[in-house]
């Protein structure tokens, strides 16, 4: 499915049927896909003594290339509006609290990798102890944790650079020029200026045009920090381990969805 936007009303068209689209329908075609990987991934997961580790490549690559297809899916209307990608509607209010800069933190990943790393350890101690591995997240290898240690260092770092980057620009908004606009139009209001607050409008949507760019920018290096610690992350770890690291992070996110939807419709119901 190619997704491209048509206008810069958040309503684009789905070149596949050339119908007006959303990126709130795109998402929730997305999630319906993303369940669906999830059952190939646990049925992987379920026989992978009888799967040939190239079948588990194809799987893990299919399961990459839907997170990037919705990253250059974003990344398409994010150009055409950047405050609806910063501000989601199609998320629910509790994802929305820990959302950093329109998406997962990237070192969420580790986070993720080390408790799924932590639950399998636990569950095959025993088999461990006898040196019969599962060959899962639990059998991380000297070599990978250290790799993962390296990564996380890394993607911690880039991470806080555009968090500063996004601080900065965000007291932008309270810098001289646009300090100094305001006055000037909220003058003209006092004084029933119609005429002058229209002569100021290109001033304003420049001033507003120049932060949403900015906006832009830091998106979209947020969401190249997300995709490529996904991919570095899957390089590190064998088909299998993958495997297991994708249905953590497809549980993670579709039951988190669920749940906070859920908490939507309850407060929205008459007490």
């Amino acid at each position: 499915m190619s997704v491209l936007p048509s206008s810069g009303s958040a309503t684009y068209m789905d070149s596949g049927n050339q119908n007006p689209d959303t990126f709130n329908n795109f998402f929730e075609r997305w999630l319906v896909e993303q369940n669906l990987h999830l059952r190939e991934l646990v049925a992987a997961s379920r026989q992978q003594s009888s799967v040939d580790e190239q079948s588990l490549r194809c799987l893990v690559q299919r399961v990459l290339d839907h997170y990037e297809h919705y990253y250059k899916a974003k990344a398409k209307w994010g150009k055409q509006d950047v405050l609806a990608m910063l501000s989601p509607s199609w998320t629910s209010k509790f994802e929305d609290a820990f959302l950093w800069i329109g998406g997962w933190r990237p070192s969420i990943a580790f986070h993720l990798l080390y408790s799924k790393s932590g639950m399998q350890l636990e569950d095959q101690l025993d088999e461990l102890i006898r040196g019969m591995g599962r060959g899962d997240l639990g059998d991380l290898s000297p070599t990978q944790l250290s790799r993962i240690n390296e990564l996380q260092t890394k993607t911690i770092r880039e991470e806080k650079e555009i968090s500063e980057k996004m601080a900065k620009h965000q007291e932008s908004v309270a810098d001289s020029s646009m300090v100094e606009l305001s006055h000037l139009v909220s003058e003209m209001m006092r004084k029933g200026d119609e005429d002058g607050v229209d002569v100021e409008k290109d001033k304003v949507e420049s001033a507003m045009e120049s932060k949403e760019e900015g906006l832009k920018e830091i998106l979209l290096r947020a969401d190249d920090l997300r995709l490529r610690t996904l991919k570095t992350v899957i390089h590190i770890l064998n088909p299998i381990q993958s495997v297991h690291f994708f249905i953590a992070a497809a549980e993670l996110h579709l039951r988190i969805h669920e749940w906070g939807k859920q908490i939507d419709h309850k407060h929205h119901q008459p007490s």
